[in-house]
């Protein structure tokens, strides 16, 4: 089993640049652009493909899973998604500004 501590996406979205994340909200369901996957990795440790939030790479690109676009999403919305990690659930408050 791969090590995917650290990796979930309540773990590295605050740490993305705001810039990015808007970038993730507007095309979410399209193809991540190698420049976030590097952003991605860098904030967050090498990228574990049994993550819950990880889709498929192929040779156009990577993508995430059904559930990471419904986090986003959610997130998008206001909404608290739920944590797929143990711990309280991850408002989009406190994603949003980062401690």
């Amino acid at each position: 089993m791969a090590d995917t501590e650290g990796m979930s996406i309540e773990a590295w979205w605050p740490k993305l640049r705001q810039e990015s994340r808007d970038y993730l909200i507007a095309n979410n369901g399209d193809v991540v652009p190698a420049r976030l996957v590097e952003e991605i990795a860098g904030v967050g440790g090498a990228i574990a493909t049994d993550a819950w939030w990880v889709g498929r790479a192929d040779p156009t690109g990577f993508y995430l899973s059904d559930e990471g676009i419904d986090w986003i999403d959610e997130f998008a919305n206001g909404e608290t998604p739920l944590p797929h990690d143990e711990g309280p659930p991850v408002t989009a408050e406190a994603l949003a500004y980062p401690h």
